[in-house]
């Protein structure tokens, strides 16, 4: 599930606490970085989760419709399209989930059901909703559609959740979109009779990549002096009081993967580092962070201080 790209917000969100902090206990940092990734995983399985957590709410209205005291024709025999979608069943039944839920004690919609109520009856109020019901007949491809849809255009969107994720822990904002997009990978992947067969994907693709988002924090941070160093005279115009600290550290991490990871060619690490800037600095940040990077790669391709392994990597 996690991307090298989310490994380096990770650990560029884990320096700027660090520094921010002006703690020296370089070990509990490390331990709140592999913390705040293993979350990651907490809100993959908490959204899974909502959406049959839906399904509750859904039979719970179904049922006291039923019982009202002037209950319609409708309310007597209502359309069970929605509770009875394969979807809940696979996510229900799926032992790897289930075991996945109950080991990491995911129970948040026990204890905060309100905010499934919220989404089912923002639901049950949608167009989605109303033509998914205007027939009883269905498939699993239908059914699978609509599941993936409500998730993207009514639980995704969600203001309300949005807040509630964010409250609950405030490094969920940034990981969202990477984890809503592992969701709907997730459900993309149903089949028909999937819930015994189907696994759950990992956090790490490898454990390289556990190892690189350790290395990649205790490296930048051990050899800050250099990193910094290094900068000098590659900031033309630019006093480093007057340097985002953000941009600091992005910059000190990609002069620690020209140096000190031989495995990664430089042009992956000048565009991911680019591409973050673009998303959490200030609007000129990738341009000035470009300048510094592609004048400070060519000297040491020239000074041969680039020690990279394998073709390409220059």
């Amino acid at each position: 599930m996690l991307t090298r790209r989310h490994i380096r917000v990770k650990v560029m969100q884990s320096l700027y606490a660090f520094n921010q902090s002006q703690n020296n206990n370089l070990g509990a940092e490390e331990r709140f970085l592999l913390k705040s990734m293993e979350e990651m995983y907490d809100l993959f399985l908490l959204q899974l989760s909502l959406i049959a957590e839906i399904k509750t709410k859904a039979e719970t209205f179904l049922e006291r419709s039923q019982h009202k005291h002037l209950a319609t024709t409708e309310d007597k025999d209502p359309n069970k399209k929605f509770v009875e979608n394969p979807v809940f069943s696979i996510l229900e039944n799926n032992e790897s989930l289930q075991d996945a839920l109950e080991s990491r004690k995911i129970t948040h919609w026990k204890r905060d059901d309100e905010y499934a109520q919220i989404i089912w009856d923002d639901l049950r109020q949608s167009e989605l909703y109303q033509n998914y019901m205007a027939s009883r007949e269905s498939n699993f491809k239908e059914d699978k559609a609509f599941i993936i849809s409500v998730f993207k255009e009514i639980i995704a969107p969600n203001d309300k959740l949005y807040d509630y994720l964010e409250d609950s822990k405030l490094t969920w904002i940034d990981d969202l979109p990477l984890v809503n997009t592992a969701v709907l990978k997730f459900l993309q992947k149903l089949k028909p009779g999937s819930a015994e067969t189907l696994k759950l994907g990992k956090l790490y693709k490898s454990e390289d990549d556990k190892d690189f988002a350790k290395e990649l924090f205790r490296k930048t941070y051990i050899n800050d002096e250099m990193l910094a160093e290094e900068m000098l005279g590659k900031t033309p115009n630019w006093d480093r009081d007057r340097i985002a600290e953000i941009d600091m550290i992005l910059i000190k991490m990609a002069i620690c993967e020209f140096l000190k990871f031989s495995s990664i060619p430089v042009k992956v690490t000048i565009n991911e580092y680019l591409e973050l800037a673009k998303e959490y600095s200030t609007p000129k940040s990738s341009i000035f962070i470009n300048g510094v990077l592609d004048k400070l790669s060519k000297e040491y391709k020239e000074e041969k201080k680039l020690n990279k392994v394998g073709r390409g990597l220059m």
